[in-house]
């Protein structure tokens, strides 16, 4: 199938961010591992050369993990949907029943550095909500998540939690 231009353009500005939010949080102190964030910044929607539904984070983690990169790799891929869904949510959208949550400081800048783009440009972060309001409902539970993934990453890059 292939993976689209738009596609590739996305990931290519995704790790862009990643590597800058991965920087700062090396300056405020924190341990980053970069070659960790560009891969998994750059392969994050690897999965969409197959598929463009939520699934194409497990099929990319697939992808991945039969390429036999390892499974820190493999993890970012897989968590990097929303802001992390709930084993139930899971299954409610035809995914494996597991929890999807960045938990690992290079999951979380690929996972939020995904939000803070839209399509091929930076955007900012509350457009990424509005987005996932208009499409899921605004009292969706995503959407707490989302806020809760920012404010942690607003706290790590102002150096107000460790």
């Amino acid at each position: 199938m292939g993976t689209p231009s738009h596609v590739i353009d996305h990931c290519i500005n995704v790790t862009r961010i990643a590597l800058r939010i991965g920087s700062q949080l090396i300056f405020r102190g924190h341990e980053v591992d970069m070659q960790l964030v560009e891969a998994g910044a750059l392969l994050h929607d690897i999965g969409r050369s197959r598929t463009h539904e939520i699934d194409h984070a497990i099929v990319g983690a697939e992808i991945v993990r039969e390429m036999g990169m390892p499974d820190e790799l493999v993890n970012i891929i897989e968590v990097h949907i929303g802001a992390g869904i709930p084993a139930d949510e899971a299954v409610e959208l035809g995914l494996p029943e597991k929890h999807y949550f960045a938990e690992t400081i290079e999951e979380k800048i690929v996972a939020y550095a995904d939000k803070l783009i839209m399509g091929r440009r930076e955007v900012p972060f509350k457009l990424t909500v509005d987005g996932f309001a208009l499409k899921l409902g605004e009292d969706h539970p995503s959407i707490d998540r989302l806020w809760t993934l920012h404010n942690e990453m607003e706290d790590l890059l102002q150096g107000l939690t460790s």
